[in-house]
């Protein structure tokens, strides 16, 4: 009899959300949600298989519980996800000990499917659309206490970009509906959560399938009324639907982080043409230029391939000059994954793994010089800081608004009084440690 059940959750931040509706199903049954996988009669994998590095943590993660059923034979080894939509005959023939394969649109079944794994042992259970569409989730969150929690807002993709697979995973942009979203932020606010990250392939997409109409405003509006919320950022942003009307509410709503993530990917022309993204370097710089002028202050973080088909040292330079020149708070560089069933990955003139890689370190060696020198700028400033936890070294570890959770640094500071993850303290500034800030409580 299957009792205990323990999650992984792989990928990003939408995974996570993924992972705490599924187990939003078992609440009220008999099913008990435990932390440590090794203590559990179920184990719960929510894959990645974005890149290649995703797809190798999949895999290893899913062979680190094939070991733990060598121990204990009942245990039962659940995939669900991107890499089950994806590989999942393949993943099935490979690994034999996975019990069930649940893809990317079967959120809700997760309890039919440990019910089923309970009564008898069978052939591996397979739970997979070929266009997953799911609508609204039908369980509420299980959330655990913590300050900040992702709020997906949309689901799937319609930008078929040359390089990516999600669209074939996830299935064409839906977004849920809005009094749904405002009842999950409320809930959210209700367990303590003090900051929420709206996440999707892309945020400002919101409501253009279901209303017609780019709704992100009129979400925003609705969420800043949540009493206890105290920070909403916007992650994933797609640059040419950061409308003026999105701008101008984030400049009037003093809970809406002055913090952007606006993937850009390339800044050359032709290599953008190629991944099938939008205009040029000139129609990047006045988008940009429009977001500093409306947002004052405002930290972008942004993310750019090198490496991809056919970028030669030239237009990578070019890159690397758009860079100095912007100066971005942030920036994620990834080196190009040839990923089969894209239109990239089937262009000539693949670049080799050598020249990625070293294309990959001089533009994050440049990134963290820029952001070094941003964030020296914050020394002698007080600023709002969210307490996440305790620092081991004495003091605690927490975030300012140009600091999302997980992806950008964090504040250190020392303080004389007791703190609890969640409270907003003023922190003065009086160090830099590369991407991370160093403080004190301010007096």
């Amino acid at each position: 009899m299957l009792n205990k059940v323990a999650s992984i959750t792989l990928g990003c931040a939408k995974n996570q959300v993924d992972t705490e509706f599924m187990l939003g199903t078992l609440v009220g049954s008999n099913y008990v949600i435990v932390e440590e996988p090794t203590l559990a009669d179920a184990v719960v994998i929510n894959t990645c298989c974005f890149i290649d590095a995703a797809k190798e943590e999949t895999v290893n993660a899913i062979l680190e519980v094939v070991k733990m059923k060598q121990l204990r034979p009942a245990v039962k080894l659940i995939v669900v996800g991107c890499a089950a939509q994806k590989y999942g005959n393949e993943l099935l023939q490979e690994i034999p000990e996975i019990d069930a394969l649940l893809g990317t649109g079967q959120l809700g079944v997760l309890k039919d499917v440990l019910d089923q794994l309970s009564i008898h042992d069978s052939q591996p259970i397979v739970a997979i659309n070929d266009a997953p569409e799911e609508g609204e989730p039908t369980s509420r969150r299980w959330v655990t206490s913590r300050p900040s929690a992702p709020l997906k807002i949309a689901d799937g993709c319609d930008k078929h970009c040359s390089y990516c697979v999600i669209p074939q995973i996830r299935g064409p942009y839906r977004s849920r509906s809005l009094d749904s979203l405002v009842a999950e932020a409320r809930q959210l606010a209700d367990t303590g959560v003090k900051e929420l990250c709206l996440v999707a392939q892309d945020v400002t997409a919101y409501g253009l399938d279901r209303y017609g109409d780019l709704k992100l405003p009129a979400l925003l509006r609705e969420l800043v009324k949540i009493k206890g919320l105290q920070w909403i950022r916007l992650l994933y942003c797609y640059p040419t639907y950061l409308t003026d009307e999105l701008l101008e509410v984030i400049r009037q709503e003093p809970k809406i982080c002055r913090y952007l993530d606006i993937p850009l990917q390339h800044a050359d022309r032709d290599i953008l043409k190629k991944m099938g993204r939008p205009g040029d370097r000139q129609l990047i710089e006045k988008i940009l230029t429009k977001v500093r002028t409306l947002v004052p202050g405002v930290a972008i973080r942004t993310t750019f391939i090198v490496g991809f088909p056919g970028e030669t040292e030239s237009q990578f330079q070019g890159l690397l000059d758009f860079m100095k020149e912007q100066r971005f708070q942030w920036a994620g560089v990834f080196t190009y994954s040839q990923e089969p069933g894209t239109a990239a990955g089937e262009m000539e003139c693949q670049i080799e793994d050598t020249v990625k890689e070293e294309r990959y370190h001089r533009a994050m060696m440049l990134q963290r010089e820029i952001t070094l020198q941003l964030n020296e700028q914050w020394i002698g400033k007080r600023v709002p800081v969210l307490v996440e936890a305790p620092w081991e070294e004495g003091g605690y570890v927490g975030r300012t608004q140009m600091q999302a959770p997980e992806v950008d640094g964090v504040v250190f500071f020392h303080s004389s009084m007791d703190h609890q993850p969640g409270d907003m303290v003023e922190v003065l500034i009086t160090g830099v440690d590369e991407y991370d800030l160093v403080g004190e409580m301010a007096k």
